[in-house]
């Protein structure tokens, strides 16, 4: 089942992103003192006496600005309205209504949604002098709350979720969390708008857009995929805006609960460090992993391709694994095929494999007689099953598991990869003394 959705919106710094943590109980929205900070919506789950709902988290509503993504930071906003079943209007309780909460009320005023009117910033209780001039805004009862503090903000989620439509709209489980990581500017936005097949998040031609983890829900041939396009990852000592820092986490929390990670791989920058500590986090973070070589079309001669091809076992061999999709987010080259290979090493990700097949391998192995001999001591792997699927692990026997070095480490992996389907998955392999 789906939950309903509740969007605050209203115009740059008046506190949305604090009142997203406060009303969720989490520090995921990113709070800053400069505005515009929150350019993409973000979603973030909570509840109220029971009732779940998801909170919506936009970027703030001006008329005219002189900041480049300003229209797009409106329209995202107006998208999250639109998407809402409760509409939060957050205005700053201290300084009276502006021309900018007026721009904002018209424009929410003919949504046909319920709309919640909340003055923030009412930090001392019963501070409520200056109530009475928010009327004006035509969206009924204002409502004091302190984001900071906490101040009214359950008498709030009494209203909200009064608001809330009684049955929820069922939705399909079984969703594929799919996290988009790469450097700044990979064209990570762009890709998923092809693959969700609309405007979701904000595209522009600048590294560092995407500040906030942007979660975007979809069905394809009975198939759900829940889709985060996160923001551009860069060497930690790069990282120097702390807006940017946070976008960085945010990533690194991405990862953690996603199934599948498709690194983007600019091809017209090649594959870079930054490109290796990506592939690297994901995998530690035990994500199957797909690499996408994104603006294929920039490589317009068989010299260049042949360049890129050549870098991958020498820059990727670490995670030689993952297949390789060559896309062009501009031209839509092979972007359905994504949708293929994710499934297919998803499928790889969650995968039993039987007791009895392998020690079957294992059998094999020992026949072949390639083993480590150490001081008088030869290592004998005696059993071995599965002990783990998202990533799948294998948990061998032997009788001295401390002979096991990282050469013999790999070459049980590789063997392991030629006999069972394993393409798109790190493996995890644990050795314990026993029979």
């Amino acid at each position: 089942m789906s939950i309903p959705i509740v969007a605050i919106v209203g115009r740059p710094n008046v506190g949305k992103s604090t009142l997203v943590n406060r009303l969720a109980d989490v520090k995921e929205a990113i709070v800053h003192e400069s505005s515009g900070v929150t350019r993409d919506r973000s979603y973030h789950r909570a509840d109220w006496n029971g009732r779940e709902f998801m909170l919506i988290d936009t970027g703030g509503i001006q008329l005219v600005d002189d900041d480049v993504f300003g229209a797009s930071i409106r329209a995202q906003a107006l998208l999250a309205a639109e998407e809402a079943d409760v509409v939060i209007v957050l205005v700053d309780g201290r300084s009276g209504p502006t021309d900018d909460d007026g721009q904002v009320a018209r424009l929410l005023s003919g949504s046909g949604k319920p709309v919640v009117l909340t003055a923030n910033k009412l930090d001392t209780p019963g501070e409520v002098a200056s109530m009475h001039e928010f009327w004006s805004l035509g969206l009924g009862e204002p409502h004091p709350v302190s984001a900071v503090h906490g101040h009214g903000t359950g008498d709030l989620l009494d209203v909200v979720v009064a608001a809330l439509p009684d049955a929820p709209t069922i939705d399909v489980p079984g969703a594929i969390d799919v996290a988009i990581v790469g450097r700044p500017n990979a064209g990570k936005s762009s890709l998923m708008n092809r693959l969700v097949g609309f405007e979701r998040a904000i595209v522009a031609e600048s590294a560092g857009t995407t500040r906030d983890a942007v979660d975007t829900v979809i069905e394809r041939d009975g198939q759900t995929y829940r889709f985060v396009d996160t923001a551009g990852l860069r060497r930690r000592s790069q990282i120097d805006e702390s807006v940017e820092y946070y976008g960085f986490v945010r990533a690194m929390r991405v990862l953690d609960r996603a199934d599948v990670a498709l690194v983007v791989v600019d091809c017209g920058v090649g594959i870079t460090t930054q490109d290796q500590r990506i592939a690297s986090y994901a995998c530690e973070k035990g994500c199957a992993i797909a690499i996408l070589l994104n603006k294929w079309d920039l490589l317009d001669s068989e010299e260049a391709r042949e360049r890129l091809e050549a870098d991958l076992p020498l820059k990727l061999g670490f995670v030689s694994f993952a297949p390789i999709v060559r896309t062009s987010a501009k031209t839509g080259r092979s972007v359905g095929r994504v949708f293929a290979v994710i499934d297919h090493v998803h499928e790889n990700h969650v995968r039993t494999h039987a007791t009895k097949a392998l020690n079957r391998f294992l059998a094999d192995l020992r026949a072949e007689g390639h083993t480590i001999t150490s001081q008088g001591r030869t290592l004998r792997l005696k059993y071995v099953t599965q002990t783990r699927v998202a990533p799948p692990g294998f948990t061998f026997f032997a009788n001295h598991p401390s002979l096991v070095d990282a050469t013999y480490r790999r070459y049980l992996e590789n063997r392991l990869r030629s006999s069972f389907e394993l393409d798109g998955t790190p493996v995890i392999l644990r050795f314990r003394k026993g029979d």
